[in-house]
């Protein structure tokens, strides 16, 4: 579905915002953040899982900054229902600290990306903006490392690890094949450009390509996707 964004005063699109977390005061102030930004609107905040997806279903938010430990529902459930929804609401994982399974379980679920609760406010701003534009993951090298220690490592309760092979591989081509290990080493468009002497609309149309091919939400569940079919060895098996 696609995403439905307003307008500011100057004309611009403005990225709107649902708040979830059980604490008032953590909700307070990243509303102060975000709002204090002309292109940022919050649109409402809710305190659980299951009052999370009715906002959703009803505000239609661009970006859900998604707690994941809540009462009633958690948030990766929450997560779950909202991706696998009409929604074209993305969604950013809130955690306390980067090598989190619930993090992990939470981009499983069709998250975003994660970013930390004591992010500073300028990392908040520039994570909701990054992925509002679906066009990268926040944190990439954290991401990375925390693919690394939970899908390889096997660290994850009832994680199942994937066969060696996907065949829906097969129907990448080479250069297709190229960008997506580059997704998942955590390469910006305009650095997978560089990288293979490409413009960065051509490597914009060959990531839509590969998330079409593989039925893939956005760029981190291509880097999710290819730790979990082995199509990427983590550089610190032992990590």
């Amino acid at each position: 579905m696609e995403r439905r964004q307003g307008e500011d005063v100057t004309g611009n699109a403005t990225i709107k915002v649902l708040l979830v977390d059980d604490q008032p005061l953590l909700r307070m102030g990243f509303r102060l953040i975000l709002e204090g930004e002309e292109d940022l609107e919050v649109v409402g905040e809710a305190s659980d899982g299951a009052e999370a997806v009715a906002k959703v279903a009803e505000l239609q938010p661009d970006v859900v900054l998604m707690d994941v430990r809540m009462p009633a529902m958690d948030g990766i459930e929450a997560t779950r229902r909202i991706t696998a929804s009409e929604s074209g609401a993305r969604i950013i994982i809130l955690t306390t600290f980067d090598l989190d399974e619930y993090a992990f379980s939470g981009l499983q679920a069709g998250a975003s990306a994660f970013l930390l609760k004591d992010v500073a406010p300028s990392e908040l701003v520039h994570g909701v903006r990054l992925v509002a534009s679906g066009d990268a993951v926040v944190a990439p090298r954290v991401t990375q490392r925390l693919l690394e220690t939970y899908v390889r490592g096997g660290k994850v309760p009832g994680h199942v690890p994937a066969p060696a092979r996907d065949p829906l591989l097969e129907e990448l081509t080479p250069r297709e094949t190229e960008i997506l290990e580059a997704i998942a080493g955590g390469l910006s468009n305009a650095e997978i450009a560089h990288k293979f002497f490409l413009s960065e609309a051509t490597v914009k149309t060959h990531v839509r390509r590969i998330l079409t091919k593989l039925h893939l939400r956005d760029r981190v569940q291509v880097v999710v996707y290819a730790y979990e079919t082995g199509l990427v060895i983590p550089s610190n098996p032992d990590y």
